[in-house]
Order: C-alpha cells, then structure tokens, then sequence
C-alpha cells in the first residue's frame, strides 16, 4: 500500500459549490465569505469572526489592531512553526522565545511570567495539533502583571492588560469538557484552513475575537475587513444618492480577503465538521489502541483529557535519538508509510539562529522535537489502510530496537 501523509477531504458536494460560485456574478469576497465568517463565529461561540486569505494574515492583523510595532515584545514558544513568530517581526516588534513545559508541546507558563517586561504586549500561545494551551492560567498571568502594563492604543487600553492571542492554526472546533471552543478562550485566535487541516477551504484563515468590554464588536469586525482590504470602505451610495460609485480609503491596509471561492468550499466543510471531526476521532482512538502498551512509545494525543480538534496524530520515542527517529521515518516511507515531524523548533532554523536564538537555550522544545513522528491522519483512511500503518508502525519499531 501507499499511505499519503494528509491529503484533504473533498466531495462532490465541495466541488459542486465551487462551480455555483464560479458560475455566479461573485466570485471574490461577497455573500459567501460573509456567510463563511458568521459561521465561524458560531462554532466558537464568539458574536464576530472574519475570514482571510491565511491564519498567517489573521494572526498579524490581530497584532496590528493590538497596535503592537517598534519597541513592544511579544513572547512565543520555541516549538512552533515560524507564522506564529515571523508576523511579530512583520509589526516590528521583538520575538521574546521561551521553552515549552517539560513533557509537552505548551508554552512553559513559568518561563513565559518571567520573560514579561513592561514592554511585553503579548503571550502568543500555540495549540499545536489541535491540543488547547490552558489558556486560563495564562489570562491568570496576564492579570498578576496588569500593573507594568502600558496600553498603546484604544483596544490595548480596553484590553487593560497583556493580549492572550492563540495560534489556533491546528485547532478549529476543539473543545474543552466545560463546553468552551478555541476561538473564545483567548482574547484573539488565528485559524487556518490550509489544505492540510481538518477543516479547509484549500488556502484560508479566520479570525475570532472574545467580546472587549467597550468596544463595538461589530465596528471592530469592519476594521477588521477594511484591514484585510486595502483599507478600502466600499459602502456604496443607497439607491438615488451620487456618485454612487464612490469609495475612500480609510487607511493603508493589507491584502488578506478571503474569496468567495473558497469560502464556498469552506460553507460545506463547515456543514460535515463533526462528521470530520467524529472519523478523525475514530482513527485516534485505534491508534491509542494498538500502540497504549506499546514499551518505549509515547502517544502524544492527550484530546480524552484536554480537549482537541485532533489535527495530528504524535507520538515519540523518548530516550531515542534524532538518528533512531529519522530512520524509523526513512523504513516507514520505504514500506509505503509517508509520516511527518511537527516541527522543527524556531532556534534550529537559520532565521532565528540569525537573530541570536539558540536551541541549547531550549532544552525541552529539543527533546519534544528529536523522537517526534507524525502518523497520516485524515478522513480518506480507509480501515485497511489505518490496519497498515499500524502493522508497518509495529513491525518497523520491532525491527529497530
């Protein structure tokens, strides 16, 4: 057999919805993203959400309305992929790295209360493979520090304190057992809907937002949009009033819209999220499985006990090696088995490693990452074929130690 690491799910009824839209007199953003956006906001239990073009865009935006730039910090885990930490740099502030907790793909809670200055204007956490952070004790850590903070526009100053903004890219309909959805734990959460997650509209991302005491909800929701468009207000003149064509621009904004393309597939996605969501639980739950007893194997996928959208199924081998982990990979791919890492750790990349990082200063973000393997998870896997990577996973460990 062949196993592809994560090709995406879709149907007819996907395709179908593309050429209507095609074959309507929109095809950029209009109805549909505006649709998609409401729908978003529903699953995360939030009054407002705007689609993008990226969870990348979406999470930069978010630090722009935060009005983060020149001299301000924001603190991030080193084991992430870059976009949680390269939009930090696009405002022009400072990447402030910390260690994950030991154990774990989290940000260390501790390390990220000691990295806080009175410059610091966010806590980036990630929600790597869909696992939610504790986002309450972060919103805790944000209060104790509430008085070295210093606000540096309108919503900074509502906010009152350090933003908690979530790197959600892996983490779309989790839930926690008291019912709360990524999107309305932190006060603002990315979500990407690349081809690769679990719920996709191909290239796309949405931005949720908790309510902010004393701001207009709906009125930051248009900033948003006006953002994400060139800043251009395009509300046209009502019928009878000229020029009707007339549009201004507000301010020098960004080219992050969604498009109605997309946003089409994303309306039927949305449509058949617990239908995904319930298989990808079921091949979680065969893996557990078959590999709980298995001695020297750490399963990574915690979503009975903390609540996942389960973007990815990890597992590692602790006290192995980098060497031990990359040629399991190599046997895998050999029998037919395509597995992935999630990820390389920020100081490891040339990038970082210029801007002074180092990954000795990350000890845990390092013993996460050398044993981690990625097994295929997606809705396509055929039983036989979750039978396959099983015995090939079984016999190539076996073969190994």
């Amino acid at each position: 057999m062949k196993i592809p690491f994560s090709p995406p799910d879709i149907g007819q009824a996907e395709i179908d919805a593309v050429v209507e839209t095609l074959k309507s007199s929109w095809i950029t953003t209009g109805p549909k993203t505006e649709e998609l956006s409401k729908r978003v906001a529903e699953a995360c239990h939030v009054p407002y959400a705007v689609c993008m073009n990226s969870a990348t865009a979406c999470h930069e935006m978010a630090m722009r309305m935060l009005g983060i730039g020149d001299g301000d910090e924001v603190i991030v885990p080193a084991y992430t992929y870059t976009a949680s930490a390269s939009v930090i740099e696009h405002v022009g502030a400072t990447p402030v790295i910390v260690d994950v907790e030991p154990g774990t793909f989290h940000i260390s809670y501790e390390a990220a209360e000691k990295a806080i200055t009175s410059r610091t204007k966010a806590i980036v956490a990630v929600d790597l493979g869909g696992v939610l952070c504790d986002y309450d004790r972060l919103l805790e850590i944000a209060e104790r520090n509430r008085g070295i903070f210093t606000p540096s526009n309108e919503i900074q100053k509502a906010v009152g304190r350090i933003a908690i903004i979530a790197d959600g890219a892996h983490s779309f309909l989790a839930e926690r057992k008291d019912g709360k959805r990524s999107g309305e734990l932190a006060d603002f959460t990315s979500f990407s809907f690349h081809a690769v997650k679990n719920f996709t509209t191909a290239e796309g991302g949405a931005l949720a937002w908790k309510p902010i005491e004393g701001i207009d909800g709906k009125l930051l929701k248009k900033k948003f949009a006006l953002l994400a468009c060139h800043g251009q207000d395009r509300a046209f003149k009502p019928e009878g009033e000229k020029p009707f064509w007339e549009y201004d621009i507000v301010f020098t904004g960004y080219k992050h819209n969604m498009t109605d393309i997309l946003a089409s597939i994303g309306l039927v996605q949305i449509d058949r999220a617990e239908e995904i969501l319930s298989k990808r639980r079921s091949i979680a739950l065969r893996y557990n499985e078959a590999l709980k007893d298995l001695d020297g194997v750490e399963i990574l996928d915690h979503f009975e006990t903390i609540g996942s959208s389960l973007h990815l199924y990890m597992v590692r081998f602790p006290g192995k090696s980098e060497e031990f982990r990359n040629e399991f990979m190599n046997r895998m791919l050999e029998k037919g088995v395509a597995t992935n890492v999630h990820y390389k750790p920020l100081p490891l990349h040339t990038a970082y490693k210029n801007l002074g990082f180092d990954i000795a200063d990350y000890p845990n973000s390092y013993d996460m990452y050398k044993t981690e393997v990625t097994l295929p998870m997606f809705t396509l896997l055929k039983d036989e074929e979750i039978e396959y990577v099983i015995e090939k996973f079984m016999e190539t460990y076996h073969e190994m130690i």
